[in-house]
């Protein structure tokens, strides 16, 4: 027997600006052009709000969760008849497990990135030697960037 987590259902409402959530109907058109869901048995945009709707907070806030494959394409946004929004429920959860320091290792890694350099990967002089071998460009520094983004997320 499954018991809804309210509170966790109205955190949720809370974050989305309203209930829009509770109007999912399970038609799985999230999932039919889901590039995550075709790649990856572990990623179903409908499981996640289905478990969103009954408040499965364990479940959806953990460092295994697989609302972390989410590729953020919005296409589920475009194809959903409820206007129910799934990428916004998917990013509101990662956003609470960031906030419960429950986030992959992985995650907290490419976030310290683009605060020391402004970019989500690491950035080496073999990268300058590959660009050259394939005809591009040598990568500019932005420091104007970290600058920015130092002021954004100052005190987090």
């Amino acid at each position: 027997m499954t018991k809804l987590n309210f509170d966790f259902r109205n955190k949720l409402d809370a974050m989305l600006d309203g209930d829009r959530l509770n109007y999912c109907y399970q038609c799985g058109a999230c999932v039919g052009d889901c590039p995550a869901a075709k790649y990856s048995e572990e990623f179903n945009p409908r499981v996640i709000l289905l478990k969103a709707l009954f408040g499965m907070e364990d479940e959806l806030i953990a460092d295994d969760s697989p609302i972390w494959l989410c590729t953020n394409c919005y296409t589920c946004f475009e194809r959903c008849p409820q206007d129910v929004r799934p990428i916004e429920v998917i990013i509101a959860l990662k956003n609470i497990t960031v906030d419960q320091e429950k986030n992959p290792v992985e995650i907290s890694k490419i976030v310290e990135s683009v605060r020391k350099t402004g970019r989500t990967v690491t950035y080496t002089p073999l990268v300058d030697k590959r660009r050259q071998e394939l005809g591009l460009g040598k990568i500019e520094p932005i420091s104007d960037a970290v600058k920015e983004i130092e002021i954004i997320t100052k005190g987090l």
